[in-house]
This record gives C-alpha cells, sequence and structure tokens, in this order.
C-alpha cells in the first residue's frame, strides 16, 4: 500500500507519494505550512481521476480539469503532472526513458493515492 511521506524542508513542508514498492511515484512543490501541504495531499486523492491529456502526440485531446498531464522534458523524458480542479499542479513525477512506465506511474498514483497513509519523514 502507498503512503504520502510529508517532510520539512528549509522553505516550508513538501510530500511524496510512494508506491508500496518505497518507489517515489509523485511529488509536490513545497508549501510555506503543515497545513496547506496536507491540503495539497488531499488535493491529489481528489484529482486522481481525472483522465490523462498526451501532450506528446499531435492534436491531442485538451482535458478539463482535474487531469494528469503526459509531456517531454527537455531532456526527452516523459513526465507527468496531476492539476486539480482550478489549473493549479499538485503532483509531478520523474523523468521516465519511455511513454509506458509514465502511464504506469499514472495508474499507481490513481491506485495508491486515494487510501494512502499520511506519514512524516524522520
Amino acid at each position: 500500500m502507498g503512503k504520502f511521506v510529508m517532510k520539512q524542508t528549509s522553505t516550508g513542508f513538501k510530500f511524496d507519494l510512494k508506491a508500496g514498492n518505497g518507489e517515489v511515484i509523485a511529488t509536490s512543490e513545497v508549501y510555506t505550512t503543515e497545513s496547506a501541504c496536507k491540503n495539497g495531499i488531499e488535493s491529489v486523492r481528489k484529482c486522481c481521476e481525472g483522465g490523462v491529456e498526451d501532450q506528446t502526440v499531435e492534436n491531442f485531446e485538451v482535458l478539463k480539469h482535474p487531469k494528469f498531464e503526459v509531456y517531454t522534458d527537455k531532456a526527452g523524458e516523459f513526465r507527468f503532472r496531476l492539476k486539480a480542479r482550478n489549473g493549479e499542479i499538485v503532483a509531478v513525477s520523474e523523468g521516465y526513458k519511455a511513454k509506458p512506465s509514465c502511464l504506469n506511474g499514472i495508474e499507481s498514483v490513481k491506485k495508491n493515492a486515494p487510501e494512502a497513509e499520511v506519514v512524516t519523514a524522520e
């Protein structure tokens, strides 16, 4: 079972969503307060049922928020970002060399986020 791991940084709080095997699936921005970080986690839980907008293909269908956006970064790797109903980015992925791996990451968020416990990093 997955878990959200919250940790304090030098500038605030952030979370990682980890799969059952401990791999980081998605990461948040840095929030100024712990409560804002917890709100971000709840936003991921609510929005992870969104569709997938594949921006790596021509003439892709633009979906309504919430949604996952698949795109390629400057290094040519595939990444996803989860956008909330208001269009704000609430979680981002690492870079993947292959698009199917990126899509698997999205499925892992959808599977793990709704029931994931929230823990604080030591």
